[in-house]
């Protein structure tokens, strides 16, 4: 596929690794060339400066014979621009802008065709915010994702001393629990990959991935690890659009004190939040946060532009006692370095972000992509069509699908019906497939298994 990224930030930089490696033909657009140049010594791609709404940079780009315009620069406008120039004047199939500003995602028919003609738009802000909003609601969890309009989740989660499952076999999950369908997808052990079965034991410092039906979540999480209290006080560090948002989704339910450096922008977040405690300071302020009693927060959450600011109030948050801490952190080796440390979850904006596209990128019907262990791994829901003969999966047992080394079948949802991925279960057409791929490298034979056919109507 050829695709053509404007933009060569955090989110453009992390889709362009992820998408190279998979034998795609990429070209990103940027006026730093700086950034460029940094992306050309590491991948395999194209890089061309300019101004991305323009469009004899367009052209030199090659946006003719693309398949796939991806506009995530930082500016709205350029964004939407480039994909009306695709749409109108190079018949661009499929055209996906980066959006930020909540003026423009609310405006009804905006990105029609007969308007800006964005197929789809994404806003990293908000997919964030509704990322970290799940790891508040569920304090025990590293990761929460879900599939299927939110009837299946995927729930990664730490062994450690004394939880009940430390120590004992998988199978000993099904035993324990034998009312509540659950399944192991994988285990990450010492940063390498397990792919369980019954007998594997659980270690500690092992990160566990188990998906179940939604509503059965919490009662798996009692038996995979001591359950936390429910979060009640949660602190945000920066308000910017990240922080404000997360504010705005939290105040009706929790206890929530937002600090912020800027007094600009304290007073114009004290008049929007109703129900928020803003403050005017520095977030890696000891004295700060010793005062607004960090050490009885539930939840804290350093979310400023500053990846330094933000690791080091969250060390000094958690050295004085509070539960949770939470960074954001756009560099990726500040991630991988400082996840499961005194930090217990480092986010990476870019690979929260990236299983929003991916969806749209990869092949056969996928109705969802989820980054796992910052992009080392991926979960697709996959949705079946074809018949026995069409199709490679259809009226088969899973035990009989010839998945590749490194992928199994976690989950199948039928309806409004959840089913583990056991041996004998029998795919059906029109089953939403949730696929667990540790091996990354796989996922083009994952989709080129779910496919149907040629011929097939």
């Amino acid at each position: 596929m050829k695709i053509l990224i404007l933009g060569a930030g955090q989110v453009g930089s992390t889709v362009a690794e992820s998408l190279v490696s998979e034998a795609n033909d990429i070209t990103v657009v940027d006026q730093d060339a700086a950034k460029l140049a940094l992306l050309q010594e590491r991948l395999d791609l194209r890089t061309l400066i300019g101004n991305a709404s323009h469009p004899s940079v367009l052209e030199r780009a090659g946006i003719g014979d693309t398949d796939m315009l991806l506009a995530v620069t930082q500016s709205d406008e350029v964004n939407m621009v480039a994909c009306k120039l695709a749409a109108s004047f190079y018949n661009t199939p499929t055209r996906i802008a980066r959006i930020r500003s909540a003026d423009y995602l609310a405006r009804p028919g905006l990105f029609d065709k007969d308007n800006f003609c964005v197929d789809f738009s994404i806003c990293p802000e908000q997919i964030l915010t509704d990322y970290i909003t799940k790891l508040i609601e569920f304090p025990e969890a590293l990761q929460v994702l879900h599939f299927s309009d939110g009837k299946a989740s995927l729930v990664a989660v730490r062994a450690f001393i004394g939880g009940p499952l430390l120590g004992k076999p998988i199978s000993f999950l099904h035993t324990h629990m034998p009312q509540v369908d659950a399944r192991v997808a994988a285990i990450f052990r010492k940063d390498g990959p397990l792919i369980p079965e019954g007998s594997t034991v659980v270690e500690e410092g092992d990160e566990i991935f188990f998906i179940a039906a939604t509503k059965n979540i919490r009662s798996v999480l009692k038996e995979m690890r001591r359950m936390d209290k429910p979060a009640r006080r949660v602190m945000i560090v920066g308000g910017g659009n990240i922080g404000r948002r997360l504010a705005r989704a939290l105040e009706l339910d929790y206890q929530v004190k937002l600090i912020e450096f800027n007094k600009t922008s304290c007073e114009n977040l004290a008049e929007e939040l109703s129900n928020t405690l803003v403050l005017h300071g520095d977030g890696t302020d000891e004295k700060l946060l010793q005062q607004e009693h960090v050490d009885e927060v539930d939840v804290f959450c350093a979310l400023t532009n500053d990846d330094e600011n933000n690791i080091m109030s969250a060390l000094l948050a958690k050295q004085a006692g509070a539960r949770k801490v939470i960074a954001l952190i756009n560099r990726s080796a500040y991630v991988d370095l400082l996840q499961g440390g005194k930090i217990d979850i480092a986010l990476s904006p870019a690979q929260v972000t990236i299983g929003s596209l991916l969806a749209y990128v990869r092949q056969g019907d996928v109705a969802a992509v989820h980054s796992l262990r910052r992009g080392a791994a991926e979960a697709l829901e996959l949705v079946v069509h074809g018949d026995r003969q069409s199709s490679r999966v259809v009226g088969r047992r899973i035990d009989e699908i010839d998945l590749p080394k490194g992928a199994t079948i976690g989950a199948v949802v039928r309806g409004a019906e959840v089913m583990m991925g056991h041996r004998d279960l029998v795919i059906e057409a029109d089953d939403h497939v949730i696929v667990f791929v540790i091996n990354k490298p796989m996922v083009k034979k994952v989709e080129k298994l779910f496919q149907v056919k040629l011929g097939f109507i």
